[in-house]
């Protein structure tokens, strides 16, 4: 199926019963899951460094970030490099996925804004979210998702 102006293409994955998607744009490559090299006083979503193609990548547990439980991993567990576009650079990072799924294209009109549910949380991160027939896809926007503190602090690991 061509893309057209009209649908974008995401990578779809799951925390828990959850899904996620981010643009496919970003996603670098997709890979097995490995532990980290762990880097000492770094928050505690960050699991460390994890070698790629000769470039030590922050890796990061979303599930922490996201205020979930640790990441349990098992034989379907992945890990997403990214290259997130920041303000002034571009950050890499690896992102720990319970399961990746697939590469799907979204309509523009099929995304809609994160619903209002009267109280105030943090949402700025959620760039859409996706009906679909098992339930809801919630596209990511890391880059509201990591403070400029938190890429700082992820870019001196790297």
């Amino acid at each position: 199926m061509a893309t057209t102006s009209l649908e974008a293409q995401f990578v779809t994955f799951s925390l828990g019963e959850e899904t996620f998607a981010v643009p496919v744009e970003v996603v670098r490559e997709i890979l097995d899951y490995a532990e980290a090299f762990k880097i000492p006083n770094g928050p505690d979503y960050l699991l460390g460094l994890r070698d790629v193609r000769g470039q030590g990548v922050p890796t990061i547990d979303l599930r922490l970030k996201l205020g979930l439980s640790k990441t349990v991993p098992t034989s379907h567990t992945r890990v997403l490099v990214l290259d997130i576009p920041m303000e002034n650079r571009t950050l890499t990072l690896g992102l720990v996925a319970d399961r990746v799924f697939e590469v799907t294209p979204f309509r523009r009109d099929q995304i809609e804004q994160a619903p209002d549910i009267g109280v105030r949380w943090r949402s700025d991160y959620i760039a859409g979210v996706v009906r679909r027939e098992n339930g809801f896809v919630v596209i990511v926007d890391l880059a509201r998702l990591l403070s400029r503190e938190d890429a700082s602090v992820l870019q001196s690991a790297a």
